[in-house]
């Protein structure tokens, strides 16, 4: 594997807490923002840093061919941005018809939200799911089969 080059370009956080990139030209970008090209398939894999108006400024390969405090900066703005929480145990549903309130453990604590249909329950790669609650918050399941029972069993009636 041959190490990636970047193209030359400072990023840093200016004092309204947004992200401003400067390229090699000297031209500056205010409200850059990080976006990863595989979100949940490949979280480690390329993202772009992407000017307010929507145009792809850098590829990066990878986070980690960037500079420490570079990608202290990326991390952060991506960690941000990227709020999903991933369920560890589904603890109850208040009915097996949509729409429903499910009741959960997450990596971030417990909470409850408004499943609206079975189809906001979305099959992905590698037998992950993802679950759409009625506010638009994305919930993870990395691995369905590693929940315990009860979990598994009250996520099959709606699979």
């Amino acid at each position: 594997m041959t190490a990636m080059t970047l193209p030359p370009f400072t990023l840093h956080r200016a004092a309204n807490g947004r992200l401003v990139l400067t390229n090699a030209a000297g031209e500056t970008f205010e409200a850059v923002v990080p976006v990863r090209a595989f979100p949940i398939s490949a979280p480690d894999g390329g993202l772009s840093l992407v000017s307010a108006d929507g145009h792809e400024l850098v590829w990066i390969e990878r986070l980690d061919d960037l500079p420490e405090g570079t990608r202290q900066l990326v991390a952060e703005e991506l960690a941000s941005r990227e709020f999903m929480p991933l369920i560890q145990r589904i603890r109850a549903v208040s009915s097996f018809v949509t729409p429903s309130t499910w009741e959960v453990d997450t990596d971030r604590g417990a909470t409850a939200f408004v499943l609206k249909g079975e189809e906001d329950i979305r099959r992905l790669a590698q037998g992950r799911l993802l679950i759409a609650d009625s506010h638009g918050i994305h919930y993870l399941i990395r691995d369905p089969a590693s929940l315990d029972k009860t979990s598994r069993k009250i996520l099959d009636r709606f699979l």
